[in-house]
C-alpha cells in the first residue's frame, strides 16, 4: 500500500512538472514571439542566416548554383534587403575559400550589368531575370576557371552549363520562396508548388552545413530529419514523403555519400505521416523505425549508432517544438484539418460580415421608411384642424388683422363669424355666391369689409384646393416610398438570414447514400448534402460518366427518393470542362402539385390588339402565379397599361416582396405617374405547389370560379381598380385547392359579356358546371366561344380567360427500394 502511494505521489509530481514546463513554454513563447518576429523579419536576421548558409552551399564538390539565384530573388522581390543579402553571401563564401568569394562577387557584378542593360531594353524585365542569372553564372564560371587554370576544356564548358542551368531553375523557385522569409504577419495559404519550392529552399540552406559535425554526428542530418518529421506530422504521409525525397535528392547532389539519405528521409516521412494518429510519439516512432531499417541496410556497423542518435536528437527537437507553432504551420498547408478549419473560419467571417452589412443596410431602409411614414411636426399641427378651418384662418389673417372690429367679430361673435365664412366658402366653391343675394346682403350688414373678404375668398379658395390636392399627392408619394423601403428592408433581412444559415453536417447520410449507390452498381465519386429539409432537398453528386442514357433520372433519383421518403428529381447537370472529367448533378425535391394551364383571348371587334394581358409565372419558393390585367378602355393604350402592370408585378414578386406590398406599390406608381384617369384591374392567384393552398388578390377584377367535381363556387373580393384611389387595403382571399380542381380566371369581357343575362354569376356557374371536359385549354376555348355565341358573334369588349388545373405531381420514375441495397 505504501509503495502504491509512493508511485502515485511520484506520478502526480511528474505530471505537475510536465504541466509546469508546458505552462512555462507557453508564457515564454508569448514573451519571445513578438521580439523574435522583430529580430528575424523586421531586422532581416532570417535573410542574413539564409544568405550565409547558401554562400557555403555547393553540389558535386565544385558547383555553386545557390548564390546568385538567392541574391537575384532578394534584389527583385525585397530590394531594401539587397545589401544584407550581399554581405551574408560574401561572409558565407569566405568561410569556404577565396575562390568562392571571387566567384560570388563576379557573378553578382555581372548580374548588375545585365540587369541594367535589360532594364533599358525592356521596361518590365522581371521575367528575364532567370536568363540574366544564366548568363552571369555561365560567364563567371568560365572566367574563374580560366583565371586559375589558364585554359578551358570541354569539361569546363559542360560544368558551367550545368551550373548555369541549375541557377536558372533555382531562380524561378526562389522567386516563390524568398517572400516567405520576410512577410511574417500576413497569413499565407501555401499551394503544393509553393510547398515544394519552400522545401527546396530549406534543403539548399541545409546544404550549407555539410561539413558541420559534433562528436561525429552531422548537423545536416539532424536538421533534415527534423524538417521531414515536422512536415510528416503536420501534413501527413504524402507531404512527408515528398519532403524527404526532395531534401534527400539535394543532399545527395551535395555529397554522393549521402545518396542513401533520400531513401531514409522519404521512408521516414511516409511512416511518420502514417503514424501521426499517435500524435507526436507516433510520428517520432515512424522516423526512428525508418532510420533503423535504412541504417541497418546501408550504414556500417560503427555508424549505425550515430545515425540513430541523430534521429533521436531530431525527435527531441520535434517533441520540444511548441504545439502552437505546429498548428500555425498546419493552417497554411492544404489538406490538413487545421487548414480546412481556418478556411471555414475565414469564409464564415466573410459571410457574417456580409450578412451584417446587409442587415445594416436593411436597418437604414427601415429607418428611412419610418422617416417617410411619420409626418412632420408642422403636418401634425395641421392635421389637428380641418381643411375648412385652415382656409378660414388664412383668410381671416389676411383680411381681419387690420380691421378695427376684429375683436368684436372674433372674440364676441366668433362662432357666428366662422359660420358666415364657412357658408361663403361653400358658395364660392359651388360658384353660387353672386346668385345668392340674401347672403350677400346679410354679410354686407355684418362685415365692414364684406366686398374685400368675398374677393379674397374667390381668389384664394381655388389655390387652396389645388394645394390640398398636391399635399395629398405628396403624402401618397411618401407612403409609397415608405412601403417600398420597408419591403426592401424585409427582403434584405431574409437574405441575411439565408446567408448566415450554416450548412448542416450530414456526413453519416452522405456515407449511407454513397454506399447505397455503390452497392447498386452505380459508380459515384462524391456526395454532398446541403439540405434535407422536407420539400427543400438539395444534394450534389459527382459522377465519372456522362448522363447519356438518363441514369441519374432513372436510377439515382429513384434510389434517393426511397432513402429520403420524398420524390427527388434531377434539377441541374454540369458537364466537366476537361475531357473525360466528372459531371456534377444536382438533385432536389419535386413539387407535390403541378399546374396545367389553358388560355383563350379575343380583342374587341376581332382586332389584333387587346386591352387585356395575362401572365403565368414561377416566382420561386415553390409558388406559381397567374395574373390577368384589364386596362381601361380598349386598344393600344389599354394594352400598354395592362402589360406594364403585369411587368411591374412580375419584377416585384421575383424580388421576394410579398403580394400585398407589391400590389400597393403598383397602385401608387400608376396613380402618381400620370394626371390622366388611367386605371387597370388586376386578378392575381398565388398557388403554393407544396400544399395547393392559394391566395387570391382581386383589384377591380371579375370573380374567379373553382370547379371541384360537379360543384362550382365563386372567389371574389371587393377592391377598386388600381390607380383610382391613393390609399386602399388589399383584401386577400385564401382557398385550399385540391387535386383535380379547375381554376377559371377571367376578365370582365367574359364575365359580363353575355347579352340579356340578368345574373352573370349564375349563368357562368351553370356553363362551367355543364362542361364535360377537364382539359384547361378546351375549357378556356369553350367558355370564350359560348360568350361570343350568346352575343350573336359580336365581340363587344376585350376577352381573356385563363384556366388552371391542379394535379398531383406523379413522378416519371417510381422509387427503387434501397433497404436491401443498404443491407448488402
Amino acid at each position: 500500500m505504501a509503495k502504491l502511494q509512493k508511485v502515485a505521489s511520484n506520478a502526480s509530481t511528474g505530471l505537475r512538472a510536465v504541466n509546469g514546463f508546458q505552462s512555462f513554454l507557453r508564457q515564454t513563447s508569448r514573451i519571445i514571439k513578438p521580439n523574435a518576429e522583430k529580430v528575424f523579419f523586421d531586422w532581416g536576421l532570417l535573410i542574413f542566416l539564409t544568405g550565409f548558409l547558401l554562400g557555403r552551399a555547393f553540389i558535386l564538390a565544385k558547383i555553386l548554383p545557390f548564390i546568385l539565384p538567392f541574391f537575384a530573388s532578394v534584389y527583385m522581390m525585397k530590394r531594401e534587403r539587397t545589401g544584407l543579402a550581399f554581405i551574408s553571401l560574401m561572409i558565407g563564401a569566405v568561410t569556404v575559400s577565396i575562390e568562392n568569394v571571387s566567384y560570388a562577387f563576379s557573378t553578382i557584378v555581372l548580374f548588375f550589368i545585365f540587369n541594367i542593360f535589360f532594364s533599358r531594353v525592356k521596361r518590365h524585365h522581371i521575367g528575364l531575370v532567370p536568363f540574366q542569372v544564366f548568363l552571369s553564372v555561365f560567364i563567371s564560371h568560365l572566367g574563374i576557371v580560366y583565371l586559375y587554370q589558364q585554359q578551358l576544356i570541354m569539361y569546363d564548358v559542360l560544368m558551367a552549363s550545368v551550373e548555369a542551368g541549375l541557377s536558372f531553375i533555382l531562380t524561378m523557385i526562389f522567386f516563390q520562396s524568398v517572400p516567405l522569409l520576410s512577410v511574417p504577419k500576413r497569413r499565407q495559404h501555401l499551394g503544393v508548388e509553393e510547398i515544394v519550392c519552400l522545401i527546396i529552399l530549406l534543403a539548399s540552406i541545409v546544404t550549407g552545413t555539410t561539413d558541420w559535425y559534433v562528436n561525429n554526428m552531422s548537423i545536416q542530418h539532424i536538421i533534415t530529419r527534423y524538417i521531414v518529421i515536422l512536415f510528416a506530422y503536420v501534413a501527413g504521409g504524402t507531404v512527408g514523403c515528398t519532403v524527404g525525397v526532395v531534401t534527400g535528392l539535394i543532399l545527395s547532389l551535395a555529397s554522393v555519400s549521402s545518396l542513401y539519405q533520400m531513401s531514409l528521409l522519404a521512408f521516414s516521412g511516409l511512416l511518420g505521416g502514417m503514424l501521426k494518429e499517435g500524435r507526436k510519439f507516433g510520428a517520432a516512432a515512424g522516423l526512428l523505425i525508418g532510420t533503423c531499417l535504412i541504417s541497418f541496410y546501408v550504414e556500417k556497423q560503427t555508424d549505425i549508432i550515430f545515425s540513430i542518435i541523430e534521429s533521436v536528437i531530431a525527435i527531441g527537437l520535434f517533441l520540444l517544438t511548441p504545439s502552437i507553432l505546429l498548428k500555425q504551420l498546419a493552417k497554411v498547408v492544404p489538406g490538413t484539418d487545421e487548414y480546412s478549419s481556418d478556411q471555414q473560419q475565414y469564409l464564415r467571417k466573410i459571410r457574417d460580415l456580409t450578412a451584417n452589412r446587409i442587415v445594416q443596410f436593411s436597418n437604414v431602409f427601415e429607418a428611412l421608411s419610418s422617416s417617410f411614414s411619420q409626418p412632420s411636426q408642422y403636418a401634425k399641427m395641421e392635421d389637428e384642424l380641418t381643411d375648412e378651418e385652415l382656409f378660414i384662418c388664412k383668410i381671416s389673417n389676411k383680411c381681419c388683422n387690420s380691421c378695427l372690429k376684429k375683436d368684436h367679430c372674433w372674440s364676441n361673435h366668433g362662432e357666428r363669424t366662422y359660420n358666415y365664412m364657412a357658408e361663403m366658402m361653400d358658395l364660392v366653391e359651388r360658384d353660387k355666391l353672386i346668385k345668392n343675394g340674401q347672403f350677400i346682403r346679410d354679410w354686407g350688414k355684418y362685415c365692414q369689409r364684406s366686398v374685400k373678404m368675398a374677393d379674397l375668398m374667390k381668389e384664394e379658395v381655388f389655390y387652396f384646393r389645388a394645394n390640398q390636392r398636391l399635399k395629398k399627392q405628396v403624402q401618397e408619394s411618401r407612403r409609397l416610398v415608405a412601403e417600398q423601403l420597408l419591403g426592401v428592408s424585409k427582403v434584405m433581412v431574409d437574405f441575411a438570414q439565408e446567408i448566415q444559415r450554416e450548412k448542416e453536417n450530414h456526413q453519416i447520410q452522405e456515407e449511407q447514400i454513397l454506399q447505397a449507390l455503390i452497392n447498386f452498381g452505380i459508380d459515384v465519386n462524391q456526395v454532398e448534402i446541403y439540405s434535407l429539409e422536407q420539400g427543400n432537398i438539395d444534394i450534389e453528386i459527382l459522377i465519372p460518366f456522362e448522363n447519356e442514357y438518363g441514369e441519374c433520372q432513372k436510377l439515382i433519383g429513384p434510389i434517393l427518393s426511397d432513402i429520403l421518403k420524398e420524390t427527388v428529381v434531377v434539377l441541374k447537370e454540369e458537364s466537366s470542362k476537361i475531357p473525360n472529367g466528372n459531371y456534377l448533378v444536382t438533385f432536389g425535391s419535386d413539387k407535390s402539385f403541378v399546374i396545367d394551364t389553358g388560355v383563350a383571348t379575343a380583342a374587341k371587334g376581332g382586332g389584333f390588339i387587346s386591352g387585356d394581358a395575362f401572365k403565368i409565372m414561377d416566382v420561386g419558393a415553390g409558388k406559381h402565379a397567374i395574373a390577368i390585367s384589364d386596362g381601361m378602355g380598349n386598344g393600344e393604350r389599354a394594352h400598354i397599361e395592362s402589360n406594364e402592370t403585369l411587368k411591374l408585378l412580375q419584377k416585384i414578386l421575383n424580388s421576394g416582396i410579398e403580394e400585398t406590398v407589391a400590389i400597393k406599390s403598383i397602385n401608387s406608381i400608376l396613380s402618381l405617374r400620370t394626371t390622366e384617369e388611367v386605371f387597370a384591374t388586376l386578378d392575381l392567384a398565388m398557388i403554393d405547389l407544396h400544399d395547393a393552398s392559394a391566395k387570391f388578390l382581386k383589384i377591380g377584377s371579375a370573380p374567379s370560379f373553382v370547379k371541384r367535381g360537379h360543384h362550382v363556387f365563386k372567389v371574389e373580393a371587393s377592391n377598386l381598380p388600381i390607380g383610382i384611389i391613393d390609399e386602399f387595403e388589399v383584401e386577400v382571399v385564401s382557398e385550399q385547392l385540391k387535386a383535380g380542381d379547375l381554376l377559371i380566371m377571367m376578365s370582365d369581357g367574359i364575365f359580363e359579356g353575355p347579352r340579356e343575362v340578368e345574373n352573370y354569376e349564375m349563368w357562368m356557374k351553370r356553363k362551367i358546371g355543364e362542361l364535360e371536359t377537364n382539359n384547361p385549354q378546351e375549357v378556356a376555348e369553350l367558355l370564350l366561344e359560348e360568350v361570343i355565341r350568346t352575343n350573336m358573334g359580336d365581340i363587344n369588349d376585350d376577352m381573356t380567360v385563363v384556366v388552371a388545373m391542379v394535379n398531383r405531381n406523379l413522378p416519371e420514375w417510381t422509387s427503387i427500394p434501397a433497404y436491401s441495397v443498404m443491407a448488402q
